[in-house]
């Protein structure tokens, strides 16, 4: 049976294992995802956003993943983020998951324009295992499973103007999905430790590396590492490295001050490369003064 199961991942997407919380190349546009201690920290400005993430295009049942987001601040100290975020891996037979988490993230000023902010995550996670319409779906090994389970993070987010450091685990409660005793998928608690630098080259351009470690317990250590160049506040491109994974490309443009529009291409350097055409990634994001308060503080961060 349990041969049986992992060959049913292996026709989905091959990720039930190494992809287990979903991975973004744009991760530095929305942190909230892993590190619930993350702040736009704009007083009265609320940023909203959605991205969508289409991974190994040309492998049936390949993981899409698609997430909806917001960051809202109460106070000068305190920030809620609310994420919505759709997984699929499969076709005919698929694995599903609906993910909707409320961030609470409160600062406390260290000195001068250095914060250390604190947040807890607290939402739910809907498991849905399906072979409707499959050569297996009347195979009691393959019967369709669903659960619900509780999700509760935590992290704590060191940032200046110009850097940031964060460490979090958001997921801390194990669950799995199983079926006819057989374990379909088992979510382990995640750490993820996020840095990076905005240094001003001139009064033109930015440099802006970054980084993302991630280690799950009986899973080898991942890292991203990425640096983007922001022309006049409005153009920018970049290039990512995924340990033993991918190489990516990115690009962004601020249609306005504003509004943002960013694409990732990632081109496998893993044995995948030669089974699909790599992934595409589309990210937007919109901030508005709700009451009209942005000029009072100073000039927004630039990640």
């Amino acid at each position: 049976m349990k041969i049986k199961i992992f060959i049913v991942f292996i026709i989905c997407g091959l990720s039930a294992y190494a992809q287990q919380e979903a991975q973004y190349t744009q991760y530095m546009y929305n942190m909230g995802l892993v590190n619930p201690g993350y702040m736009i920290n704009e007083p009265s400005m609320v940023q909203v956003g959605s991205l969508y993430r289409t991974q190994w295009v040309g492998i049936e049942g390949a993981p899409k993943t698609a997430n909806l987001f917001a960051n809202i601040p109460l106070s000068e100290k305190i920030e809620l983020g609310v994420n919505y975020l759709n997984d699929n891996i499969g076709g005919k037979i698929n694995l599903s998951e609906n993910i909707f988490n409320i961030n609470a993230a409160y600062k406390i000023n260290i000195k001068n324009d250095l914060n250390l902010s604190f947040g807890i995550k607290m939402g739910f996670d809907h498991l849905n295992f399906s072979s409707l319409g499959s050569n297996v779906s009347g195979d009691p090994l393959f019967q369709n499973s669903n659960k619900t389970v509780i999700n509760i993070g935590a992290g704590a987010f060191l940032f200046h103007d110009n850097y940031y450091v964060g460490l979090s685990s958001p997921n801390l409660i194990p669950s799995d999905l199983d079926a006819d005793n057989g374990i379909l998928y088992k979510d382990k608690p995640h750490v993820f430790l996020i840095g990076g630098y905005v240094f001003d080259i001139n009064s033109e351009f930015k440099l802006k590396p970054s980084t993302v470690v991630k280690y799950v317990t009986g899973a080898p250590l991942s890292f991203d590492i990425s640096t983007n160049v922001l022309y006049r506040n409005t153009f920018e491109l970049g290039a990512s490295y995924r340990y033993q994974d991918a190489i990516s490309g990115l690009a962004g443009i601020h249609i306005t001050p504003h509004l943002k529009v960013g694409y990732a291409y990632d081109f496998n350097t893993s044995k995948l490369k030669t089974f699909n055409n790599g992934s595409h990634e589309f990210i937007l994001l919109y901030k508005f003064d709700v009451l009209g308060l942005s000029k009072k503080y100073s000039s927004p961060r630039f990640y």
